[in-house]
C-alpha cells in the first residue's frame, strides 16, 4: 500500500524543505515562557488591545497569526489595520529556530500532513492571536482613501487582543 504521508514528507526533502524539527529546536522551544503584560504598553510598543481585533480562518484553526481591524476615517476612506504576531518577540536571531523558519519561509499543508514552520507551541500557542489572549504583533496600518488610493502607511510593534475569532462558512 501506498503511504501518502511518507510520500508527502519525502516531496519536502526532495523540494530542499526540512519537515523535521532538529533537536537543537525542540530545546529551544522547551525553555520558552509565554510574555506576561500586567499592564499598558509602554516605551516604543503601542497599546492596542481596545481595539475590536478579529481574524478569520478555518474553525480549526488554531495558528492564528493575523488579525484586522477596520473603522471608517473622517474623510469617507478606512483606517485599516493589520497585526502580524511578533514571533520575533521569542525567537532570538540566528537561533536554531530562526534558522529552521529562514530555511523552510512558509508552513507546507500537504492533504495527508502539515509540516509548519514553526514548531507548534510558537504557532499554536506562545504567538498565536488567539481569541481573548494578549498578544505581541506586527502591525501595519494604512488609510485607504474612497478611490481605493493608501493615503498613509505605517508599520510598528504594539500589544494586540483578538476580541473575535471568525470562521470563513459563518461570515458570509
Amino acid at each position: 500500500m501506498y503511504d501518502l504521508r511518507s510520500a508527502a514528507r519525502n516531496a519536502m526533502i526532495a523540494h530542499g524543505f526540512s519537515p523535521d524539527f532538529p533537536d537543537e529546536v525542540r530545546d529551544e522551544i522547551k525553555v520558552l515562557r509565554k510574555p506576561r503584560f500586567p499592564g499598558p504598553a509602554s516605551g516604543s510598543l503601542s497599546e492596542m488591545r481596545q481595539l475590536l481585533w478579529s481574524s478569520i480562518d478555518n474553525r480549526t484553526s488554531r495558528d492564528l497569526d493575523q488579525i484586522e481591524f477596520a473603522e471608517r476615517s473622517d474623510d469617507d476612506g478606512i483606517r485599516l489595520l493589520i497585526a502580524v504576531a511578533d514571533v520575533d518577540a521569542l525567537v532570538a536571531r540566528g537561533s536554531a529556530t530562526d534558522g529552521h523558519a529562514a530555511g523552510n519561509t512558509t508552513s507546507v499543508y500537504t492533504g495527508v500532513a502539515v509540516f509548519p514552520m514553526l514548531p507548534e507551541r510558537l504557532s499554536e500557542d506562545l504567538t498565536s492571536l488567539n481569541e481573548g489572549e494578549d498578544r505581541l504583533a506586527i502591525v501595519i496600518e494604512m488609510d485607504v482613501a474612497p478611490d481605493g488610493s493608501t493615503t498613509r502607511e505605517s508599520v510598528y510593534r504594539a500589544l494586540v487582543r483578538n476580541q473575535a475569532k471568525l470562521v470563513y462558512e459563518s461570515v458570509g
